[in-house]
């Protein structure tokens, strides 16, 4: 691999050798501006404004456009003489564990290789030395005419630098949450849960860009002299609208589990709890509150006729109760009768 840039990684006071190399590249398909009418390719020229006359690269430079439209000429000596010590070295300025590092922040990649047989032994304890801290560096460099932010790590048997966004370039989010109140309830976190649960993990290294080889697809066709039919489906547009989530989300759990062969046909359901409204919760509340009233009414009534008997049998006692002492006090009271000689 061909490297990009030549210079010294700073740790500390040791300095070591090293170049960088680019970790990543494009597969992107490329195309070409054609004229319509008759094919011809459309190329961009560099014309200058003064003389009208195309210029070559080599006759290009570099300016900044003031405030009132003057060109100040700036030339790569100009920039090459600036007192920076990261023109050249990569200095490290700190370790900070590698989740305090917010991935909107992270950018280019590149592979730091050791420039050097002097230079395997400190490249190969800076790697080692970052592998037991369980950190990563954080580094200033500058590359391509600019100071850049980066992030030195461990990966494998080699140094990678990540270039990171300045922490003033992240825009602040604003306006973009949702300003209205939504409420979820436990039953649609519950799926949400579910279809998480079934899409499950994924390998990285399995996926591939279906977009690149369908239009690597369409360009053999057309060289061939052959039309390439549309699948079934294609740029049918999904809505976004989504009319009811919970049969989304069921939806969406059934079509995962038979994409992983676990079935999910008609009669396999997600479990979902239902959870009553409000409205519904104040009618089954109003609806109990009229069925107590109902027992306690019945209740009330059976009652009554038991507590009336029972009055009834302890009036009829006491009379009957009266009755019997009276006649025992007028048995006593009357005199006894003499019998004849």
């Amino acid at each position: 691999m061909r490297s990009i840039w030549n210079g010294a990684i700073s740790f500390g006071l040791v300095s070591i050798p090293i170049k960088l190399v680019n970790a990543t590249e494009s597969h992107s398909i490329s195309f070409r501006q054609i004229h319509l009418a008759d094919g011809g390719r459309i190329r961009y020229r560099k014309v200058c404004e003064l003389d009208e006359e195309e210029v070559t690269s080599s006759e290009i430079g570099k300016a900044y456009e003031d405030a009132d439209g003057s060109m100040i000429p700036i030339t790569d000596d100009d920039l090459a003489q600036l007192p920076l010590p990261t023109a050249k070295t990569i200095d490290i300025v700190g370790f900070v564990p590698e989740s305090s590092i917010d991935p909107l922040q992270v950018g280019s990649a590149y592979y730091i290789a050791a420039n050097g047989v002097p230079a395997a032994k400190p490249y190969t304890l800076l790697r080692e030395a970052l592998k037991r801290s369980e950190k990563v560096a954080i580094a200033k460099f500058a590359l391509r005419g600019r100071e850049r932010l980066g992030m030195v790590r461990v990966l494998g048997d080699v140094i990678a630098l990540h270039g990171l966004l300045w922490p003033d370039e992240i825009r602040q989010p604003e306006g973009v949450a949702p300003e209205t109140e939504v409420s979820i309830r436990d039953a649609e976190l519950d799926l949400a849960d579910a279809l998480m649960d079934t899409l499950g993990e994924v390998e990285l290294e399995s996926l591939h860009d279906d977009y690149r080889e369908a239009v690597e697809e369409l360009i053999a066709s057309k060289a061939g002299g052959g039309e390439l039919r549309a699948p079934e489906g294609a740029g049918e547009r999904r809505g976004g609208k989504v009319l009811d989530l919970m049969a989304a989300l069921e939806g969406s759990v059934r079509a995962a589990k038979e994409s992983r062969g676990e079935g999910g046909g008609d009669g396999d359901h997600a479990e979902v709890t239902h959870l009553p409204t409000r409205k519904k919760a104040a009618g089954a509340k109003k609806a109990t509150s009229k069925a107590t009233s109902r027992t306690a009414s019945k209740t009330a009534e059976k009652k009554t006729p038991a507590k009336k008997a029972a009055a009834k049998k302890t009036a009829t006692g006491k009379t009957a109760a009266k009755k019997t002492t009276a006649k025992k006090t007028t048995a006593k009271k009357a005199p006894a009768r003499k019998r004849s000689a």
